[in-house]
């Protein structure tokens, strides 16, 4: 089960290389046409792209730090590192959000706005389909190895997705003698970053403050009450190391049964929840009833 972990951590290195070469190419593209075709729209999108680039290395550090066993000083293994690496991401991600907003209204109040080329406009909407897909192959991995810095930057490559539509549907709306309509459409953009940081950030927190979904506790307790021998589940609390799940029991069983039954039974709950959810160590206590 360990090995399967490290084994995941290494192909989500894949998913934020993918993302890297993506930004790194869509972030030109768009800075340059942005800057010929005079859009702020599509130069704000590009900003955006040049801080997704810093934040994909973030998680890619934290997924090789992740990958490092456990040694004096971090006897449970680095884990945790995936889920700070998405933190750091989402303050990124919130600062340049609120720079390209406040840039944005500054050059709507003093600055002379012009209608930026059409070509812009195609930029964005090529962008956009190319940083879609991106997106697809992201969650889609992200899943499959329960990552949650992994699905941070897939929720960044969608959230970029939309942007870029927006900066389509922006250029060409100036292009109806409403050249306002780019800038404002930037504020769309920043505004867009900082909720998409902020959603990476709250999920971050609750992970590193060893926060749980109730209903997925539920989930474990179920299937703990059905193992033969099982009277009860008098405690069970779960937390996560980046992808994995550790899961603390305290189970009641007869009071009759010796030392040995009882390990039995202890060892068919820990068996029971790694196979049917997936879990990456169970502890249970036994206690009589």
């Amino acid at each position: 089960m360990k090995e399967q972990g490290y084994l995941d951590l290494k192909r989500g290195e894949r998913g934020a290389i993918i993302s890297i070469i993506a930004y790194i190419c869509l972030s030109s593209l768009k800075l340059a046409v942005g800057f010929i075709a005079n859009s702020e729209a599509l130069k704000a999108d590009g900003l955006n792209n040049v801080t997704d680039i810093i934040a994909s290395l973030a998680v890619l550090i934290g997924l090789k730090l992740s990958q490092r066993p456990a040694d004096d000083d971090h006897p449970y293994g680095h884990w945790k590192s995936e889920t700070v690496a998405s933190m750091a991401a989402s303050f990124i991600m919130m600062f340049v959000g609120i720079q390209v907003t406040y840039e944005a209204i500054s050059s709507i109040f003093y600055e002379k706005n012009e209608t930026p080329d059409i070509v812009s406009a195609w930029t964005g909407l090529f962008c956009a389909l190319v940083m879609y897909f991106v997106y697809l192959y992201n969650k889609k991995l992200a899943l499959e190895i329960n990552s949650q810095s992994v699905m941070a930057t897939a929720k960044d490559n969608l959230s970029d997705a939309w942007v870029s539509v927006g900066t389509f549907i922006g250029i060409v709306g100036a292009q109806f003698n409403l050249p306002w309509l780019d800038p404002i459409t930037a504020i769309i953009v920043g505004l867009l970053i900082c909720k998409t940081g902020w959603e990476i950030f709250r999920d971050a927190s609750h992970h590193l403050t060893d926060g749980f979904d109730e209903k997925q506790i539920e989930t474990y307790k179920e299937t703990i009450i059905d193992c033969n021998g099982v009277k009860g589940v008098k405690d069970i609390k779960a937390r996560n190391y980046g992808n994995n799940v550790v899961v603390d029991i305290v189970i009641l069983v007869n009071s009759d049964l010796d030392i040995r039954g009882a390990h039995d039974i202890a060892t068919q709950v820990e068996n029971e929840l790694i196979k049917e959810h997936n879990v990456y160590d169970v502890h249970v206590h036994v206690e009589p009833n």
